[in-house]
């Protein structure tokens, strides 16, 4: 029989800390705004160094595959030593990184800001998710979602505060939004005291998947999703890095009416974001992932020939449909291999960023060669790959082995 302290215990476990959720949602907010800034600005690069769409790439590559590489690493380290204090550390780096890319006058500077960005993002992201689980009350999906809604709210705001401000005042006005990192590492130093209140996932919670899957479903669970969220970077990668110049070559419009298209894109993919995590625990993971991977292709396969109007509105769908299922991979990752909250959030958040950085590099080669419109017309095939979340096993099973 469980005494009355037992029943409390049990009862805080099973609470969702919604104030700390929330400014973990925050933290995510101006974290991926202040790195959001970068890409919005490179018709202003492009134009004052002279790059080309391959060193534009390289730019991007060096920001995603930095921050890819360590976040895995991260996470490995703090499930074994929580360090939430470390996250104002990574949001310090942020701030460096785009001080330097503000006063850049070479185009070697800009990289070396954008290696800082990375670096500060690979810190941030897989303790501030481990944060944001131990705050879900065993409400996973929702947490998660929470938690990714501030992250891509921020970033969908960073081409309207490039178009705004920074197109129209040069690059020196970046170093304006350097009160984000600031304000970001004060919320953080917040979230750090307030781990004594979260402190460890209780067993309750726990026991909800306490158990290993055997190795071989981990390995081809793993595989699936990995190759899942290969499939969705790759193809938002070529949404955020070009679609700004694919607008204004084809249709023949500004760059800032372009930039409010990405930024509809970015708000799309806060929406789905937002819906995503909830209804995956309710009506299981596997079908969310199977629904937005694979809904997306019709969507995104009309896209490149479509006039500018619809070209506007399937960016929204498709944005809101595919970015729906990240919440529900990472938890889903997390059930499936439990003790390793850090490792899991560390791996998928650093795969989605090397995999954009990839692309960012593949896909600015292609542009150079063949032409910006080539580029959409093959990442159009990508979200096909959602035919293998039918070889995913349920949740209930993966709960259970």
């Amino acid at each position: 029989m469980e005494t009355g302290a037992e029943t409390i215990e049990k009862r805080e476990a099973t609470r969702t800390k919604f104030k700390i959720l929330s400014a973990a949602s925050g933290a995510h907010f101006m974290n991926d705004a202040t790195q959001s800034l970068l890409i919005p600005v490179y018709p202003l690069l492009m134009q004052k160094f002279s790059l080309s769409f391959t060193e534009l790439g390289l730019i991007s590559a060096t920001y995603q595959i930095t921050g890819s590489i360590l976040q895995p690493l991260v996470g490995l380290w703090t499930d074994k030593h929580s360090m939430p204090r470390l996250l104002p550390l990574g949001m310090c780096l942020s701030l460096i990184g785009l001080l330097i890319i503000s006063v850049a006058s070479q185009y070697l500077w800009i990289i070396v800001g954008a290696f800082g960005l990375g670096l500060g993002s690979s810190i941030f992201h897989p303790e501030a998710s481990r944060v944001a689980r131990k705050a879900s009350g065993g409400r996973f999906g929702m947490a998660q979602s929470v938690f990714q809604v501030g992250g891509h709210a921020g970033s969908a705001c960073g081409p309207l505060l490039v178009a705004a401000i920074v197109m129209q005042r040069g690059q020196y006005s970046l170093s304006w939004f350097t009160v984000l990192p600031i304000a970001a590492m004060a919320l953080l130093l917040w979230i750090g005291r307030q781990e004594a209140v979260l402190g460890e996932t209780n067993v309750h919670i726990a026991a909800q998947s306490c158990s290993t899957p055997p190795k071989g479903i981990v390995l081809r669970v793993l595989a699936i999703l990995v190759t899942l969220v290969f499939a969705s970077s790759f193809y938002t990668s070529s949404i955020n890095n070009y679609l700004i110049f694919y607008l204004t070559h084809k249709f023949n419009i500004g760059v800032q009416a372009a930039q409010v298209s990405l930024f509809l894109f970015m708000f799309a993919m806060a929406t789905g974001t937002l819906l995503g995590g909830p209804l995956g625990d309710r009506i299981g993971r596997r079908y969310i992932i199977w629904f937005s991977t694979l809904g997306a292709a019709p969507f995104t396969l009309i896209l490149p020939y479509l006039n500018l109007a619809w070209t506007t509105v399937i960016i929204f769908v498709a944005g809101f449909i595919l970015s729906s299922a990240f919440s529900a991979i990472v938890v889903f990752g997390q059930d499936l291999v439990p003790g390793h909250v850090g490792t899991i959030a560390g791996l998928f958040f650093g795969l989605s960023f090397g995999m954009a950085g990839i692309g960012a590099a593949v896909l600015g080669r292609v542009a150079d060669i063949y032409g910006v419109e080539v580029v959409f017309q093959i990442c159009s095939f990508l979200p096909l790959a959602g035919f293998l979340a039918m070889f995913l096993p349920s949740d209930r099973k993966i709960l259970t082995s």
